[in-house]
């Protein structure tokens, strides 16, 4: 694509690629060097400033490459790693020295300048993952979403770096069973509390943690052992620091122009998405990352305050951002079709998961916060009241096959004084891990690909702090140590049983055996596939059932595949050691039944091979055609 191409595409707000005009490129032209352009209309005048000219740009005054206000410039002998800034004069005379909106890589905060790096000799040996890679419809995905600053850290409190959450990230994901990592918004940010959500670099890869070569690395390596990657994205606002986006060239440019519009409930600016040039920066930032470091997905923060004006239903849709959310799904969906669009959206807007061309929001997945919301409430009561709630868990098997639904307790379901998932269970100690073993039963065998927070996996009672590492020392405990074996465990069982995964987004991949049974607060169900039926059972509450009597769906053997009382597990134990054999017997409208022994807050998993169903009736067949010979 030539550069008249993509200036044309940019002011017509489909730019996929516009990194590959702006910005800091090394070329050649005469000699080595770099070109900076940069888009400023308002501009009088901008000078290229750094360390390469004691940060006096008189000699580096940019040229007015088009009459939109396209500015560009060629400076020889500029170095790898050289920090820059662009010094505007607006309209008024007044100086201001802005980091590049384009520029690839940062200084470190309190440092605030862009710096030029070279991306295009990365090396990539994942040519089998990206072979093969998909969007996982009908595959097993359960998410581990981390803060790189605070998974671990080293001794001094300093953050692990790349290529030290490379050395041990990977092989803690692999070992227990994730098939993604998902970071949070790694865009180069001025202020560690947000997290990364209020961002200004939207094409730096921040520099906490190395710089982006050993961030490609990391992303290599993961693929390398068949772990994924995904990125959060927050096109909706950014921060107002004096050196970034806000009045880029004098004038309200990359904010709405209305400062009631501009001016978002989190004290930063709201993108205007009804701006072409806005529309394209922030498609080809996602493409960016998609292109240059391979990542296989992209979750789109806070999609409901782009929907309705910051995110007030009673204010209407903002049809502007509508129309740019198609457009970047529209275009990252043609350009890298394996890479996964997630929403994360609280609102019930239509259609978030349909295509664009059906006047969808053009997502792949979206997550089910409501799901998560009366999942987290449920597990909080006490449960003599739980049978007044009963719908709370049966609730979401109405609305599922909506939309392609994923299941999370993300970092926003612990902080804020919210408490942890373990923490949110009610009851003791020992009553809350029974439970929490419970609920994520429930969540893995729920249909829907899933997602769970760092530090999840452990049992940690201390809510997410970014300043803090994980509570590794939990482990030298035996409840949280037996939790996560029982996690891991789960995990594994569901990498490996397609039934779990194979049919999420299809009516016959669930059903229903008792989703009524309130009075005892039990919930059953099955889901399957053409090799296997995996028979779930919740018990929520403190009491035992010795002989629990349940229809099933086919005549055979069901065998316990996990139980979550089990004594490895620190549970009471109260398991089904033997094979269940069903009985011919009508209950919850099935032909045939079973008995279990269902502990208190237990949770149980059935297994049936379909193969066996098979070879059943082929001895039936050749019983009779012996009789009939007789």
């Amino acid at each position: 694509m030539t550069y008249t191409t993509i200036i044309e595409s940019f002011h017509q707000g489909h730019s996929v690629d516009a990194y590959k005009l702006f910005g800091a490129h090394f070329c050649y032209e005469s000699q080595e060097g770099v070109r900076f352009t940069v888009y400023a209309p308002h501009a009088k005048e901008i000078q290229v400033v750094g360390g390469f000219n004691e940060w006096d740009g008189s000699n580096h005054i940019m040229e007015r490459l088009t009459d939109k206000g396209i500015w560009s410039l060629f400076i020889p002998g500029i170095k790898e790693w050289e920090t820059y800034k662009y010094r505007i004069v607006d309209l008024n005379g007044n100086k201001m020295d802005k980091a590049d909106p384009y520029a690839f890589f940062s200084e470190t905060r309190p440092g605030t300048a862009s710096k030029v790096v070279q991306l295009d000799n990365l090396t990539w040996k994942d040519q089998k993952w990206m072979k093969h890679r998909s969007k996982n419809f009908d595959q097993p995905m359960h998410i581990y979403e981390v803060h790189a600053g605070s998974w671990k850290r080293y001794e001094n409190e300093n953050w692990f770096t790349y290529e030290e959450l490379e050395k041990q990230l990977i092989p803690y994901v692999k070992e227990n069973g994730f098939t993604h990592i998902e970071l949070m918004p790694l865009n180069e940010h001025p202020f560690d509390g947000s997290w990364g959500y209020q961002a200004n670099g939207y094409f730096s890869c921040t520099s906490r943690y190395g710089n982006p070569k050993e961030f490609a690395h990391f992303v290599n390596q993961c693929h390398k052992n068949d772990i994924g990657v995904i990125l959060d994205m927050v096109p909706v606002h950014f921060v107002k620091d004096n050196h970034g986006l806000r009045e880029f060239d004098g004038l309200p440019l990359y904010e709405y122009k209305n400062p009631n519009d501009a001016n978002s409930q989190w004290g930063t600016c709201n993108f205007d998405l009804w701006n072409e040039e806005v529309r394209s920066f922030l498609i080809s930032s996602a493409a960016f990352w998609c292109d240059q470091y391979h990542i296989d997905g992209i979750r789109i923060d806070a999609v409901a305050n782009m929907i309705f004006w910051e995110g007030n239903k009673d204010r209407g849709t903002n049809e502007g951002a509508l129309a740019f959310i198609r457009r970047l799904n529209y275009y990252l969906s043609k350009t890298y079709p394996e890479v996964m669009l997630i929403a994360e959206d609280s609102s019930d807007f239509p259609k978030v998961t349909q295509s664009t061309l059906d006047m969808g929001l053009g997502f792949d997945y979206k997550w089910d916060l409501g799901w998560m919301n009366d999942t987290l409430s449920y597990y909080a009561r006490d449960p003599i009241y739980r049978k007044y709630h009963h719908n709370n868990l049966s609730f979401s098997m109405a609305y599922f096959f909506s939309e392609r639904f994923i299941m999370p307790l993300s970092h926003d379901e612990v902080v804020h004084g919210k408490k942890t998932i373990v923490d949110r269970m009610w009851g003791d100690y020992d009553q809350k891990f029974s439970q929490v073993r419970n609920l994520y039963i429930y969540m893995m065998s729920h249909p829907g690909k899933k997602l769970n927070f760092m530090g999840n996996e452990i049992g940690m009672f201390r809510e997410f702090d970014e300043a803090k590492e994980v509570d590794w020392e939990l482990l030298s405990y035996p409840r949280h140590d037996s939790f996560l074996r029982f996690f891991n465990d789960l995990n594994h069982i569901y990498l490996h049983h397609g039934a779990w995964s194979k049919y999420d987004y299809d009516l016959k991949g669930f059903k229903w055996i008792d989703a009524d049974n309130s009075e005892l607060s039990i919930y059953s169900y099955y889901r399957e596939d053409e090799h296997e039926v995996l028979l779930t059972i919740l018990n929520m509450t403190p009491v035992a059932h010795e002989e629990f009597k349940l229809g099933v769906p086919y005549k055979g053997v069901y065998t316990e595949l996990i139980n979550s009382e089990k004594d490895i597990y620190d549970g009471c134990n109260m398991c089904n050691f033997k094979p269940i054999r069903s009985k011919k017997g009508k209950l919850n409208h099935l032909e045939n039944m079973i008995s279990v022994r269902l502990a208190p807050f237990g949770a149980i998993v059935l297994h049936l091979d379909k193969s066996k169903l098979v070879v059943e009736k082929k001895v039936v067949k050749k019983t009779m055609k012996k009789d009939v010979k007789g």
